[in-house]
Order: structure tokens, then sequence, then C-alpha cells
């Protein structure tokens, strides 16, 4: 069960990381050719990148994903990248000045989904969404101080009496979805800046529950280390339960009837006020600088949180604190119970890293000792249940191969031509305004968002609805970045999507490629600098089984890294997803992107209409 976990999908992204060995591209189809050169142009970059190391790095959809950082970085576009050994969030470091002085600070933001518990359990699976995006920057040793929220969703309107067997109904997992994140963020204390629904017949087969958040913290109050022998683990936060328990292994498995009885285990249970005692915990510079190396507890449990730190590891599964007893040497090892952390100290510093624990009334345990053998070993009640090589580990199993086949899109009912022509019917552009308002894509998600609470912290800088009677919904998220004490700065953060699941389903390439287009056009209409965007990407597929299946992430990456390079804008992290399948059902193609860029609040502009004399422009963005 230990490897089945720390090698499943959502852990070590099994997916993405196999081998492409063969791509079949559309002869017949227009955009045969545009796939063919874009594959072409990333193999060339590979050969260029990686030389003399290109057999050790096989074609894969994980290297497509990163490829286009990795050449922009090179090029001189990526100066601002911190990079480390730590990689639980994107992270760049920024100078911002504060009370007049510049300030070196780290920026960190990360997107999460919890699609497979969502569809679950609702509640519990939105709330442990943002409790799980939130504790990746927290491991950094960031303050989280704002979140978005993008979900995606069947038709929530339609009758109860319509829901499939096995499944929720829509309007019960919307619903109650929206209050599992508003709760949890509510009652943590961070800002949602942003909550967006996107409607799309194929999310009955599997919801789409994304949870982006960005956090800050002073570059000199981060130390990063290489874990020695003789370093403790120290299990910080909360105790551990049979909740969660297959929830890494389950994450990635294709729903059918009996899924809503058998997997309500796998669904973890939050506690926001733990999570919010280890964010006060982190945010003194005392505590954060004895830290070497840091680890949140999410899928995986002990034996991915603890087992990623160091190479030799001897755990003592007997120091964990439960939350109740009969759990086995298994349960505790693989439980993925919320709001705990692993962090890595000198055996001298435990003592001083539990007392400022127990001053936040939070439990903190050593449970574990780095070791100069490179193997994990568990031990429980006196014997060793878990004894594994490093090198054994690190394989991540057999390599997997797939071929793929692209598909060209049906231009025989061209999205585009097709859009364009709706707004045109019978030649009256009000009747097709009226009802593209009409449509459940243009409601307006305002009785939604106030269900989240925007201006936690004082830090918030546009409302997520503008304008003199607040009904304008803004194109983005903005807040400032958090300072320490009676400190005071004006660099606030932007945060932007882009995504339309109408468009992916109809083609990947061109979605993906939209969807990075318009989370940088957002980022411009923000204000903000597109040029200087950071970008983090969302997949999220149906089950792959067949060829014509490994096209479609295939193609939508092949549409992103086409569109970074051209931009000169990378995305320096992101997160898959897949086994959006139901029976027959699949969710659409999804790549989101989000965009990420640091400003100045007086430079921020909001999406209202200030004057009724504004002109308003139409700007082609041809592909």
């Amino acid at each position: 069960r230990v490897l089945d976990t720390y090698w499943s999908d959502h852990c070590r992204h099994t997916t993405f990381l196999t081998e492409i060995t063969s791509v079949d591209f559309p002869t017949s189809n227009p955009m045969g050719p545009v796939y063919q050169a874009d594959w072409q142009r990333y193999l060339k970059h590979r050969e260029t990148l990686y030389k003399d190391r290109l057999a050790d790095k096989p074609p894969c959809l994980m290297d497509l994903a990163t490829l286009a950082m990795k050449e922009l970085r090179q090029q001189g576009f990526l100066d601002d990248l911190d990079a480390s050994e730590e990689i639980n969030a994107c992270s760049i470091r920024v100078t911002i000045p504060v009370d007049g002085q510049p300030a070196e600070y780290l920026v960190m933001f990360k997107n999460e989904t919890h699609n497979h518990p969502t569809e679950i359990e609702p509640f519990g699976g939105a709330a442990t969404c943002i409790g799980g995006a939130i504790r990746d920057p927290l491991s950094g040793r960031s303050y989280v101080y704002q979140a978005m929220r993008v979900t995606g969703s069947a038709d929530p309107t339609r009758p109860v009496s319509e829901t499939l067997p096995g499944k929720l109904p829509q309007r019960k997992i919307t619903t109650t979805a929206a209050a599992g994140y508003s709760s949890y963020g509510n009652q943590i204390g961070l800002a949602t800046g942003l909550v967006d629904e996107c409607y799309h017949p194929g999310y009955v087969a599997k919801r789409m529950e994304i949870g982006a958040v960005i956090g800050a913290a002073p570059a000199d109050s981060v130390r990063r280390e290489t874990p020695t022998p003789g370093d403790r683990v120290v299990l910080i936060g909360g105790r551990t339960g049979r909740d969660g328990c297959g929830g890494a292994t389950g994450s990635s498995k294709a729903h059918d009837e009996s899924s809503i009885i058998k997997c309500g285990s796998e669904v973890q249970k939050g506690n926001a006020p733990t999570e919010r005692k280890m964010q006060r915990l982190f945010r003194d510079p005392a505590v954060t600088l004895l830290i070497k190396r840091c680890n949140d507890f999410g899928a995986g449990g002990v034996s991915v949180a603890i087992g990623e730190l160091a190479d030799g590891l001897r755990i003592d599964l007997d120091q964990v604190p439960k939350k109740y007893e009969g759990l086995d040497g298994t349960e505790l090892a693989i439980s993925e119970s919320q709001e705990r952390m692993a962090v890595v100290v000198a055996k001298e510093d435990v003592a001083a890293l539990i007392a400022a624990a127990d001053r936040e009334n939070i439990e903190a345990v050593a449970v574990a000792e780095v070791t100069e053998e490179p193997r994990m070993v568990m031990q429980w009640r006196g014997s060793t249940i878990v004894n594994l090589e490093r090198t054994f580990i690190d394989t991540n199993g057999a390599r997997q191969q797939a071929a793929a086949v692209i598909e060209g899109p049906d231009f025989s009912r061209d999205w585009f031509v097709e859009t364009t022509r709706q707004q045109s019917a019978d030649g009256l552009f009000e009747k097709a305004f009226l009802q593209g308002l009409a449509s459940l894509s243009g409601c307006s998600r305002r009785g939604l968002a106030e269900q989240f609470d925007s201006t936690i912290g004082a830090g918030t800088v546009l409302m997520p609805f503008g304008g003199r009677h607040q009904q304008t919904p803004e194109t983005g998220m903005a807040a400032r970045i958090p300072v320490p004490g009676n400190s005071t700065t004006d660099a606030c953060s932007l945060m932007t999507y882009g995504f339309d699941p109408a468009l992916s389903e109809w083609s990947p390439y061109h979605g993906a490629v939209y969807a990075v287009l318009e989370s940088l056009a957002r980022i411009a209409a923000l204000g903000g600098s597109a040029a200087q965007a950071r970008l983090t990407f969302q997949e999220y597929f149906r089950r792959l089984e067949r060829p014509e299946d490994w096209g479609q992430p295939l193609s939508a990456l092949l549409g992103a890294f086409q569109a970074q390079l051209a931009c000169r804008v990378p995305a320096i992290g992101g997160k898959d997803s897949m086994s959006g399948t139901f029976r027959d059902l699949h969710v659409p193609p999804t790549l989101v992107s989000f965009a990420v860029q640091v400003s100045r609040d007086s430079q921020v502009l909001s999406a209202a209409i200030d004057r009724a004399d504004r002109d308003i422009f139409c700007l082609p963005v041809p592909l």
C-alpha cells in the first residue's frame, strides 16, 4: 500500500511521465501541419536543451508542459524564478518597497484540484481543496493571503429526476461545494478575490474543483538547506485518523455507480482553525529560520510527506499523534488527514520548535530521524514494517509507454464561425446579446461570490464586483502583499485565469492557446504587464485508454507550448488531474491557465466603466 500510494498518479504524475512512443497527425485536416510543426519544434528544443542527456529524457506530457519554461529561462526571460529543491509551489523573487525601502520578497502561488473527493462528498472535498492549496505555499514558509476559485459543473438547474444512477444531483454538488470551500476559507481567514464557475455538460462525468492561492514572505525569513544525518523530522498540526486512506490512488480512477458508496472514506476531513494556527506559527521568522526543509501532508500522508524530505529516513509511526485508537501501521503511513506539516530541523532545535508550536496551541512531535543510509524505514510497535531502498523508490515503478493520435477539430462546425454567426443571427445583434445574457454561461455569479469573504486581511485592492452598484465582475483579483508589523507597501499581486470549455471541447489546441492569451490579456486589463507575468496550468482530462485519448492532452500542451514561446511568458508550475470519466461520459479537455504578476495598487484598473462617454473597443487576437 505504501508503494501504491507513493507511486500513484497523483503523487508521481505517472500519466504525464508516460513515454510518448509515436504521434500520428491528421492528414486531411487543416490543423495537421500545425500540430506536426509544433511537435517538431518541441523535439528540436529538446535536442538543444538536453544534448547528451536526451536518451534519459524521453518525450512525455510532463516534458512538453515544462520545456517552454526551460527554453525561456535559458534565453534570459525567467530571471526572477526562485529555484530550490523544495518544489511545493511556484515561487518568484521580487523587490517591493516596504516603508519606502526596497525589500526582497518571495511570492508563491499554487493551483490545486479536488475533483474526485468533491464529486463524492462536495462539502468536504471542496473544503480540503482550498486547505490543501494553502498548505503548498505555506510549506514554503509564505503567508497565503488571497485565493481564487474556478469550478466546472454541468447544468445545476436541471430537475433532480434527471440525475444519473450513482451520481449526486448537479445542484447538490454545486451548492454544497460552494458552502464547503467558503466555510474553510472564511474560517481560516483567507480573502477570496474571484469566484467563477464554468458550465459544460461534460462535467456531469466528474466535477472540476480548482483552488488557486497566492502567498508571500520576506526572502530573509526563509532558510533552505539539505537535511543531514541526525536531523529530526517534526510533525506539526492535526492528528491522524482513517480519513483520506486511499485518496491518492482513488483520485486517478474513473468513477462508476459504486464510487459514491465505496469511496467516501477517501475524502479527507478538514479543520480550518488548526490550519490557521499553522499559518500564525509560520509567520514568525524565529520559527521559519529553524526549518531546513518542509513538506505538507497532502496525498500519501506520512509515506509521501515525510518520505520525500530526505534519502535516508527512520520513521517511528508510534509517535504520530492519533485522533483515536485502533489505527494500524499501514493506516498511519498512508492516512491523508489534513492540517499537518512535516519539517526538518537540527536535533538541537527540536525543543525550540515544539515550544513555539505550543504557544500557538498546536501539537508538534518529532516522528522521524534523517539517516545516512539511503533507505526509508518505518517502524510500528517495535517491528519494521517498511524498509525500502531510495534508489528503488525513486524509480517510480516501471516506465509506461503510449502512442498518441491527434484528431483535428471539425471545421464543419467551426467554433469561431459558429460563435460569430450566433452573435449576428438575423442581423440582430441585440437579440444575440440578450440570448447570451440569458444563457447559463452568461448568468451572474454574484450570488455565488457573496458566500465568500473577499476583504479578510484588509489587503484587497479590487472587490469582486466593481462600479457604483457593485454589479460589474472584475477580470481578476488584486491584493496588497502582506508585510510584517506596522510596515506598509503599495506592492500588490494580480492573478487571473483563462479557460473556455466549449472552445476546448471543439479543439484542445485552440482552447489551450486562448487560455494562455486570455489569462495574459486579463492581466493587462487589470493594469499589469502581461510580459512580466508568470503562468501555472491546471490540466484535467478524460481517462486515457486509446491513442486518440492521448491526443487530447498532447494537442492541448502543444498549444500551450506554442503560446508560451510566442508570448515569451513561461508556466513555472502546474497540476495534472486525470480520469475525468464516468462510464461513457467524459469531461471536456481542460487546460486552465492562471497568470500572476506583481504591480502597484495605484496602477490597478477596474472593469467598471466610470463615465458614460467612454469608448469600448474590440481588439481581435488572431491565432
